[in-house]
């Protein structure tokens, strides 16, 4: 049942993933758009969208929205719908939680020795990846449009993109605010 898979999927995709949420993105794309065919490419984006704006940690966010889409993508009713986007919560944090239990307390007891200082070391390396993965994820057709469809949206989307890496990168502007200004324009673009 798809129930059972959507579990085991999450629970895999929670304990294989380092470095949070944005981590998290490119495992949870690839299992549910490519692997399992759950949902399209523009269904994927528009729910990373959605988990960036609303409150709490995206994974968790992506993983609740992804497990109701699938379920509900599958067939099923929208209350099974919800026992999956519970089910993908519960799954993405359950061996993460029981895993920083037990590490936490060996670190305290360990965070001195060389090998603990260099594994620790390595793995930020590889969390910067997992990010930069998931941000190559999203520069898609489907989140710039294309120049073929529509000139005017593909130029807008540019800009929006890099003024708002400028104002993030350059002058730490507030993403909180970045978010409303570009809800504004786009509101004003396409209205």
């Amino acid at each position: 049942m798809i129930l059972w898979k959507l579990f085991y999927t999450f629970l895999k995709i929670g304990i294989f993933t380092f470095g949070g949420g944005y981590a998290m993105i490119a495992l949870i794309q690839n299992e549910v758009v490519e692997k399992n065919g759950w949902m399209t490419a523009q269904e994927f984006t528009d729910i990373v969208a959605t988990s960036q704006i609303t409150p709490g940690p995206v994974g968790i966010n992506t993983a609740t929205y992804a497990g109701y889409t699938a379920v509900v993508n599958s067939g099923y009713s929208s209350a099974l719908g919800i026992a999956g986007a519970f089910l993908a919560s519960l799954a993405v944090i359950l061996l993460p939680f029981i895993l920083t239990l037990i590490v936490s307390r060996l670190l305290l007891k360990h965070k001195n020795h060389p090998i603990v200082a260099s594994t620790l070391s390595i793995l930020r390396l590889a969390i910067v990846g997992l990010i930069a993965a998931a941000a190559l994820l999203l520069l898609t057709p489907e989140n710039f449009g294309t120049p073929d469809a529509n000139l005017m949206q593909f130029i807008v989307s540019i800009v929006i993109f890099v003024a708002v890496f400028i104002a993030s990168y350059k002058f730490k502007a507030s993403p909180i605010l970045l978010i409303l200004a570009c809800g504004i324009v786009g509101f004003i673009i396409y209205l």
